[in-house]
């Protein structure tokens, strides 16, 4: 065994002669163990508010999105979607189109966003979940057209999850002379009913402005014959939705893009990444200055262990060696704080992960009853190389000192 290793390892399980040394020891094992903590539990909290956000947008957003790079819309027929259906992993797919409309129900008008979608919507967006009400979830049969609105949306409107009467949709026409005389002539009109349900995301820029509609009608509507907005996919479950993605945007080419899920949502989970990159940042900072107690907490052992360093000077260890000895018992001290602290803030992760212990509020206007937590590995190693990092910030003048100090024992010695 290596021996400044061994009798630094004496020396950090063994009992300090001075009171005063081992209070500073455990305070600062003590810090590293709660700045450690508070790292992981507060890195497992951003990943439990991506994971929230990934399970609310699942059923509104497809597993991948092929959209234009060029344009706003394009025409799937010119060899885009023989691309797609040669691909063995695609589960299913639909097209989709998006656009802006004006909605009135009676006296009450507002814009919304048109959401359009083929016969194939079923078996792409998991719309089940989010769908509230006791009627039925269809957009068009052989009678009328539907459009399910958002929850936030209905009661704007205030028409109510199934009025008796029909809703109209309102959509400027294309390459048509503007008409002052008759202002109505200007624009196209497609009525639609409610099928007795809404939709609830939880996120006010869906709910309060989003209606789905078949995508007959939104042909009629916006002038459009086969032009759609995005392909939207399904990947079969034993297959990579990275992998698939990567693929897919070979296959396609540069004037196509394939987004997937965090993708579609860039700004919201770039916004949750930034927020959870900060906030690393400031707590290695205060594990820093929790490393950088160590150094007093040493000085203060190689004050104690004055003695043992003059006996291992005469017998011929080196004074690289004697301060080694100080160093692994600084390394010693902050590694066993992180292991500690990372234990310890695991199990708080994963008991509010299972039993929610620490409430949100109790005004109930939240999404979730308690702090979303979900521990990932990457993270715990993340720590672990932050608190290493910066321990060996504290190598350099440890070693300083400790080599200055033994050096004038060996000048008073000979």
């Amino acid at each position: 065994m290596y021996l400044p290793f061994f009798i630094a390892r004496r020396y950090f399980f063994g009992r300090k002669s001075r009171n005063v040394v081992n209070v500073i020891s455990r305070i600062t094992m003590a810090g590293i163990a709660l700045s450690s903590l508070a790292m992981i539990c507060t890195l497992s909290v951003f990943n439990g508010f991506s994971s929230l956000m990934t399970s609310l947008f699942t059923g509104f957003d497809p597993e991948l999105r092929i959209v234009s790079v060029k344009g706003k819309t394009f025409n799937p027929q010119n060899g885009l979607s023989d691309i797609v259906f040669a691909k063995n992993y695609v589960e299913a797919s639909t097209c989709s189109f998006k656009e802006q409309a004006l909605v009135k129900s009676g006296n009450n008008q507002q814009v919304v966003t048109v959401l359009a979608l083929d016969e194939n919507y079923k078996q792409v967006y998991d719309l089940d979940n989010l769908l509230i009400g006791d009627g039925h979830y269809l957009l068009k049969d052989s009678v009328c057209e539907y459009g399910i609105m958002g929850i936030g949306l209905v009661y704007s409107l205030d028409c109510g999850m199934n009025p008796a009467f029909p809703l109209t949709l309102y959509a400027p026409k294309r390459g048509v002379k503007v008409n002052m005389n008759n202002v109505t002539a200007n624009f196209n009109s497609a009525p639609f009913y409610s099928p007795g349900l809404a939709f609830q995301v939880s996120q006010p820029s869906y709910d309060n402005s989003y209606v789905i509609v078949p995508m007959s009608l939104a042909r009629r509507l916006f002038d459009k014959s086969t032009e759609v907005t995005s392909i939207d996919l399904k990947i079969k479950d034993n297959f990579s939705v990275r992998k698939a993605r990567r693929d897919l945007q070979t296959s396609v080419g540069p004037d196509f893009k394939v987004m997937d899920r965090y993708e579609q949502q860039s700004d919201i989970f770039r916004i949750v990444k930034l927020e959870k990159f900060i906030s690393y940042l400031f707590l290695s900072f205060i594990l820093l200055i929790a490393c950088f107690n160590i150094i007093g907490s040493l000085i203060m052992l190689i004050i104690e262990k004055e003695g043992d360093t003059e006996v291992l000077s005469c017998l011929g260890l080196s004074r690289n060696s004697i301060s080694n000895i100080f160093i692994i018992n600084g390394i010693l001290v902050s590694i066993s704080g992180a292991v500690a602290g990372l234990a310890i803030g695991i199990v708080l992760a994963l008991l509010q992960q299972h039993y929610g212990f620490i409430p949100l509020g109790n005004n109930g206007g939240f999404i979730v009853d308690s702090y979303p937590v979900k521990v990932k590995f990457a993270d715990v190693i993340i720590v672990l190389l932050t608190v290493t990092a910066t321990s060996l910030a504290t190598v350099w003048p440890i070693k300083k000192i400790a080599w200055r100090f033994v050096g004038n024992k060996e000048k008073e010695t000979l």
